[in-house]
């Protein structure tokens, strides 16, 4: 463990934190709030967490033991399990349940017959699903890189790594004295499917004895419902995701008007200050962009400081074309931009914790902070 990590993530300390960053979040487009007006830096309310996004997910296949070793290596106060569900109700790490792109099934025979249509989220998604595996099944298939024209490197692993479990991503988290911030995926579907989250993901924690408001462990969703579901099972911070554009699908599912958009107005920041802790949002509602590159910061923060809530934002890569314009480095999308300085602008915004791919380069500017 980096001096960083074993500073911040001592238990005590990463206790003290999870407590004070009570509320977090990940969102993940574009679309301006009401701008504030420019300031030079605009203090955070809690000091600042480092998450590492799906592990060290720029340098190794997302959500496998190894990528989340190596963001534990690397800094990470904090490791990011997506959580899916297999058909026996076993939590598995998975940016989503369709795994066709993430893992090796498609080169298992046996399974062909799987591969199927499903609506997620009022979405038509063709491929394999991990609610359509036993946990047995599943551990047969291995991990792959999700971006391989765009981290070719990472592709040199393939194939070495099982999907894990939510119970091996708590003990490796306790092993190594960092915390754990999973995010449920999708709850209404699997709701809708007789394989709800929520329960499994409790059980989970207090099996580990991790379900208290000072464990190191902060739950997030981009739903609103099983939020408020989870505030009244478990004791552990909540943190609302809110996107760049677009609805909570629970909202969506049950005719109700409101947007993200509408979630981050003052009197919507006070409804999600009522059931979390904090917002996970889309880095551009933070610093919206202007032809492509950042302008002066919103508003989100310093409402949602307003309220009560911390602020995290997603997602910081450090290749050019996820970053805005004025951070870029060169022409080629794939080469790697100015992600200290990325780093910096929202530190600077008053952000109370990042999520990055690439812990060690958003580590270093917290450490020289």
């Amino acid at each position: 463990m980096t001096s960083r990590t074993s500073f911040v993530a001592s238990s005590a300390t990463l206790a003290l934190t999870t407590v004070l960053t009570t509320v977090l979040a990940s969102v993940l487009n574009t679309a301006p709030a009401s701008a504030a007006p420019a300031a030079d830096t605009v203090p955070s309310l809690v000091e600042p967490v480092l998450i590492g996004h799906r592990g060290a997910s720029g340098y190794r296949p997302e959500h496998t033991l190894a990528a989340y070793e190596l963001a534990i290596e690397q800094g990470a106060d904090y490791i990011e399990p997506d959580l899916v569900s297999t058909r026996d109700g076993v939590l598995v790490a998975r940016h989503e349940n369709e795994i066709g792109g993430t893992t090796d099934v498609a080169e298992h025979p046996e399974f062909a017959d799987r591969r199927t249509t499903r609506t997620i989220d009022g979405r038509s998604v063709t491929g394999w699903f991990t609610e359509d595996f036993t946990y047995r099944e599943l551990r047969t298939l291995r991990a792959n890189e999700r971006l391989p024209l765009v981290r070719p490197d990472n592709t040199a692993y393939d194939g070495q790594e099982r999907i894990p479990t939510l119970d091996e991503v708590i003990k490796l988290a306790r092993r190594e004295g960092v915390g754990i911030y999973p995010e449920t995926k999708h709850p209404t579907y699997f709701d809708s499917i007789g394989l709800s989250l929520e329960e499994p993901l409790v059980a989970a924690l207090e099996k580990r004895q991790w379900d208290d408001a000072d464990d190191p462990v902060i739950i997030q969703s981009f739903e609103t419902a099983n939020l408020r579901d989870l505030d009244t099972m478990v004791d552990v911070p909540l943190a609302q995701l809110v996107d760049a554009s677009g609805a909570p699908y629970d909202l969506v599912a049950a005719g109700d008007p409101r947007t993200y958009t509408d979630l981050l107005t003052p009197a919507g920041l006070a409804a999600i200050a009522s059931y979390a802790d904090g917002v996970g949002v889309n880095k551009d509602r933070v610093l919206p962009r202007t032809g492509g590159a950042t302008t002066v910061p919103s508003a989100v923060v310093p409402d949602a400081h307003a309220a009560g809530l911390v602020v995290h934002v997603w997602t910081l890569r450090r290749e050019n074309q996820f970053m805005a314009t004025n951070f870029r480095i060169g022409t080629d999308p794939n080469a790697p931009g100015d992600l200290a300085a990325e780093a910096r602008a929202f530190l600077d915004a008053g952000v109370d914790g990042i999520f990055s791919d690439n812990p060690d380069l958003v580590a270093g500017v917290l450490d020289a902070r």
